[in-house]
């Protein structure tokens, strides 16, 4: 009797019989992946994890050795009964460089309403952006279609990602949108400095997220903090090529809100377009409030503008500047800063007209010139406090 019990309970087990579902490993060359960089493994992919969402407990998607030619694909849940759910990349996913296969305002690879997802296993994203490069005019367009970002984290909680690489995303490489409680690390960004808005990692309307010991090197921003974070950590990254660290542009749209507990420490920048920067739009359609921000210990080695506060921000030739920006600067603090400006101006302070920065501390700074002209900073209504060593003095 006992032993007809038993081979019941495995006949359920394996063919999910009576609600109970099997969880293990589910190896995408099993669903028909061939992994040799021109096959469309898509359908594939998508057979594997639609199998791991649908099991229970901690499950894996495996993706072995080999390059995967992928078109546009979304990694969705929510998968109710999976406790922990491990994507696996040892090989590296392409992308296809046709850009009629990706939706309006989507991306390449996307990971949406999920908890407890971990991407690892030292893989590659290779979004052959190149291709797609002379087709971007946001830069020259205010108001441009912009090219579809590598990699997606929507709506998603208890996010692990860490011994990633991705490189030459046709516009952002990674972005965070509305998550909560993010962990990157051991993350390598890779595209030329001249590649146009190919930010390293871009943050909108996350909670909790902290970025560490990854190497960012870009032709925008490494990472840029926009609007509606809170809790954020970005500590021990090394940026260049790039435009350094930014938190901003913020004030352009009616629908943003505020910024808040942002931490930017232990941080080398080289031969990167700024340091650590802020910037603002003027004529803000709302207020909102960028507020308890520290950068502490930050090194920069020929960097051209290591410290910004840009309210007057507009990358384009024409702009409005009839009013002041409306987004309010609190308890903004910039600490042991060392290093050399490729430009003379070495520090640039420029807040609010209508809405001045209030608290805004600087604490021993250091920074020298790189080049001929002695550095120097410029100042526009900052009321700024200062203490320890201030290198170049402040106006």
């Amino acid at each position: 009797m006992k032993l007809v019990c038993l081979c019941l309970c495995l006949y359920f087990v394996c063919h999910g019989i009576a609600g109970v579902r099997a969880s293990g490993t589910y190896n995408v060359r099993d669903f028909g992946a061939k992994g040799n960089g021109v096959t469309d493994d898509s359908q594939a992919f998508m057979a594997a994890w639609k199998k791991a969402c649908a099991s229970s407990g901690q499950t894996k998607v495996l993706v072995p050795a080999g390059t995967y030619f992928l078109n546009p694909i979304e990694f969705n849940g929510p998968c109710k009964d999976v406790n922990d759910l491990i994507f696996q990349i040892h090989g590296t996913l392409k992308a296809t460089t046709d850009l009629n296969k990706y939706a309006n305002g989507h991306g390449w690879v996307m990971f949406g309403w999920l908890d407890h997802l971990t991407l690892t296993g030292g893989g590659t994203f290779d979004a052959q952006g190149e291709v797609s490069w002379p087709f971007n005019n946001c830069p020259r367009q205010k108001n441009c279609n912009p090219l579809p970002s590598s990699l997606i984290f929507l709506y998603t909680n208890n996010t692990v990602v860490k011994d990633i690489t991705t490189v030459n995303s046709k516009f952002f490489h990674v972005a965070l949108l509305n998550n909560n409680n993010f962990k990157g690390s051991g993350i390598t960004i890779k595209a030329p400095a001249n590649s146009p808005n190919t930010d390293g990692i871009h943050l909108e309307g996350n909670s909790g997220v902290t970025l560490s010991n990854s190497h960012i090197g870009t032709g925008d921003d490494c990472v840029s903090i926009g609007q509606g974070n809170s809790f954020v950590t970005i500590s021990g990254i090394a940026c260049g090529p790039g435009h350094g660290i930014s938190i901003g542009s913020l004030g352009r749209y009616n629908h943003e809100k505020d910024v808040k507990n942002i931490i930017v420490r232990d941080i080398t920048f080289i031969d990167t377009v700024m340091g650590v920067r802020i910037k603002t739009w003027e004529n803000s359609p709302v207020q909102t409030t960028l507020q308890n921000v520290t950068f502490e210990n930050i090194i920069v080695k020929n960097v051209g503008n290591p410290i910004v506060v840009d309210q007057t921000y507009c990358p384009f030739p024409s702009c409005d500047h009839s009013k002041s920006s409306r987004v309010q600067l609190k308890d903004i603090k910039f600490k042991d800063i060392r290093g050399t400006s490729a430009y003379k101006e070495a520090v640039i302070l420029k807040c609010s007209q209508g809405l001045p920065c209030q608290g805004l501390k600087l604490e021993n700074i250091d920074l020298t010139s790189s080049g001929k002209d002695k550095a120097m900073s410029i100042c526009l209504n900052a009321r700024a406090q200062f203490s320890g060593k201030i290198n170049p003095q402040l106006c």
